[in-house]
This record gives structure tokens, C-alpha cells and sequence, in this order.
């Protein structure tokens, strides 16, 4: 070896980055003419069908006949990316574990939600995990490949290996959940942070989608989780610990949360305290969101006292956060979601009147555009990143 790079390799190493520019492109942003991707790309029409035609054999991308249309000349054929190539996500809970099968087109195939009655064990976890999947398998059999499980996990998750370093809620610490579910079912996994992963997903298909500067914190069972996309690129922090506003101050006399801190914003802030104020012991999001609705619209003083305490405290971390990052979006998830639908102007006003000008003047809050498959998103985007990153054959 002389160490010098033979044209050879450089032209495969370009054509590797291009097959993977064209199979993101068509995988984040949905069918695309040929001519489309040959105008975004840059690149010839040759090139761009020669890219077609070698994802096409790898089973990651169809062509399709266009719909009519009047243009003179032959139609361009449209790429979309193949839905039978699927992704597995796993979201463990403090009282269920749900699992998805999520195809490459974006669409959530399934969803089932295993409830466990009781905070599971990581081992618990994954033996739940592993037996859904495993009844899951008529619907696997019908893709044409399975990439691997992504997690999304309520938590600190360390990016190398999957080991949950800290999940609170869950009462889990130091657990390699990644590798004991990959042991049960055969599959890769790959872990990472719930928050983080949704704001993945709301950044790539959701009410995040076109900033690349934004916040997201969702509110939950498990307590309220955040990420932050800094110049379209997720902000991780050292060993992917970046972004957990949920333990920011908001209330210096509070009470002490479970992290050892006065105040932070999900002990002020939280579904517990909203389920209670309603007389309920349980609801999804979607359940809460509409109890909630229902409560204020008719009037009832003690739901509506603490939605505004709630709004109060949440409004001062998106103060903190609007500061900090100045972002384009805030996208709000879960409980947080419903806070927002209820009084909208209320806390942008807040917002707006608690930051600075600069930071705030472009602000948008919005709530989050995916609904209950977020988390199910996020996990199977994190399953397909190697893939994305380097198209190959099954």
C-alpha cells in the first residue's frame, strides 16, 4: 500500500454519499419524481437513474408511474422509499411497554401497548418487549427486510451501547438494555433518550418540520422530557445527556424532586396533578387532552385554577429555553400538548413578555403534529440511521 487513493475508490465512495443523499431525501420528504431528485441533487438524469435503479435492487425504494398531468413530454417516474422495509420501536413506561412496527415510508404499520400494572424491571421490560415482538411475527413476515429495534427510553441513555444510566421514573440505573433486548429477540438495538428522539421525529415529519432551530419538551407518565435541534443537528451533550429541561428551575420554593433538585419544572408541572384534579387515576394523552377540554369549557374552577398554574410554570421554562437556544419552534408533546390547545395565547403572551426581545421575536409554540405514534417515529428513525447512512443489500 502506498497510501494514495485510487480514482476507483473515490468514485465509490461518491457514489455511496449519493445513494444515501437520494434514499434520505426520498425517506424524509415522501415520493419524488426522478426529475425532482435529479434538480435537488444536482447530478445528471443518468446518474440519478443509475442511484435509482441500485436502490431499487436493494429493495429500498419502488418507482411508480406519475399521475397525469399536463406537461408536455414523458411524466418522470415517481421514487418512493419501499414501506416493507420496516423498523421495530420499543418505548418502555412506568406502567406499559409498547411496541410498533414502523415501515421506511414513515408509516406506523402497528402499535400495541402491553400494560404492566406496575413499574417494570428493565428485565421485565425487555421480556415483555421480546413477547409482543414475538407475536408481531405474521406482520414481520410480510416485509422484505427488518433493520432492528430503535428505544425510546425515558431517560439517560448512553449513545455508544444503549446503557441506561439513569431512568428515574423507571427506577432503573446502569442497565445495558439495548444489548439484553438485542440477546432476547436476535435483532440489533439501538437506544437513545424518549424527548430526544421525538424531536427527531417532529423535526423530520411533524409541526417541527422545516426548522432547523427547535425545542421540544413532551409531558408524560414518566415525567417531562426534552430535545433541542441546534442548525438541523440534535444537541446531545457529552455521551448524549443533553436537553433535560424538565429539570430546570421554575419554582425556587417547591418541592423536591426525585433528581435531588428544588422546583424543577415536572414537579410543578405534571400529568399526576392533572389526573387528580379531574378524579381520574389513568388516561392515554388523547383521553386527558379531551377531559381536560371538557372541564374548562364547562366551567369547572378547580381544573381550570390548575391548568394556569401549570401554564405559569411551564411558560418560565420556555422562558429558560427561549433564552438559551432562540429558537425558530417550541413543539409541545403529550400533556404539554393539551396545556397548549387550552390556552394558546395565554402562554405565548407569557413567553413573549419573560424573554428577551431578541430571542423571542420569531418564536412560534406549536403542538406536536404526531399524535401517538411520536415516540414510535423517533425510535424506528433511530433503527434506520444506520441504513440511511449507507444504503446496502439486504
Amino acid at each position: 500500500m502506498n497510501g494514495k487513493t485510487t480514482a476507483g475508490t473515490n468514485l465509490d465512495t461518491v457514489r455511496r454519499h449519493n445513494l444515501a443523499v437520494v434514499l434520505g431525501m426520498v425517506h424524509r420528504d415522501g415520493p419524488q419524481a426522478r426529475s425532482a431528485l435529479t434538480q435537488a441533487t444536482g447530478l445528471n438524469r443518468s446518474t440519478t437513474g443509475a442511484l435509482v435503479a441500485e436502490l431499487v435492487e436493494y429493495g429500498l425504494v419502488r418507482e411508480r408511474e406519475p399521475e397525469t398531468s399536463n406537461r408536455v413530454g414523458r411524466p418522470s417516474p415517481v421514487v418512493v422509499a419501499d414501506g416493507r422495509v420496516v423498523a421495530l420501536a420499543v418505548n418502555p413506561e412506568i406502567d406499559a411497554v409498547t411496541v410498533g412496527i414502523v415501515g421506511l415510508d414513515g408509516v406506523v404499520h402497528r402499535r400495541v401497548r402491553f400494560p404492566t400494572g406496575h413499574v417494570p424491571t428493565a428485565q421485565e421490560a425487555v421480556a415483555v418487549a421480546a413477547a409482543v415482538i414475538d407475536g408481531l411475527r405474521p406482520d414481520l413476515a410480510a416485509a422484505s427486510r427488518v433493520v432492528g429495534i430503535g428505544v425510546a427510553v425515558p431517560g439517560l441513555v448512553r449513545e455508544e451501547d444503549g446503557v441506561v444510566r439513569l431512568a428515574p421514573h423507571l427506577e432503573w440505573a446502569e442497565e445495558p438494555f439495548a444489548a439484553e433486548l438485542s440477546a432476547a429477540t436476535g435483532y440489533p438495538v439501538l437506544a437513545a433518550n424518549d424527548a430526544s428522539l421525538g424531536a427527531n421525529a417532529e423535526r423530520l415529519f411533524g409541526a417541527g418540520r422545516g426548522a432547523s432551530d427547535l425545542v421540544y419538551l413532551n409531558g408524560g407518565a414518566s415525567g417531562i422530557g426534552a430535545g433541542v435541534i441546534v442548525g438541523g443537528v440534535p444537541l446531545t451533550g457529552i455521551s448524549g445527556y443533553a436537553g433535560e429541561l424538565g429539570h430546570t428551575l421554575v419554582n425556587s420554593s417547591g418541592v423536591r424532586c426525585h433528581c435531588g433538585a428544588i422546583g424543577c419544572l415536572e414537579t410543578e408541572v405534571s400529568q399526576r396533578a392533572l389526573l387528580a384534579v379531574l378524579g381520574m387515576e389513568a388516561a392515554d394523552g388523547e383521553e386527558l387532552a379531551r377531559a381536560l377540554a371538557g372541564a374548562v369549557a364547562s366551567g369547572d374552577a378547580a381544573v381550570t385554577a390548575e391548568v394556569d398554574r401549570q401554564v405559569d410554570y411551564l411558560a418560565t421554562a420556555l422562558r429558560n429555553a427561549t433564552n438559551v437556544f432562540a429558537p425558530e419552534r417550541i413543539v409541545l408533546g403529550g400533556f404539554l400538548g393539551a396545556l397548549h390547545a387550552l390556552a394558546p395565547e395565554r402562554l405565548a403572551a407569557l413567553v413573549a413578555e419573560q424573554a428577551l426581545a431578541a430571542s423571542a421575536e420569531r418564536l412560534q409554540i406549536v403542538r406536536a403534529g404526531l399524535g401517538g405514534d411520536i415516540l414510535m417515529i423517533g425510535a424506528a428513525e433511530l433503527a434506520f440511521a444506520p441504513l440511511l447512512a449507507a444504503p446496502s443489500p439486504r
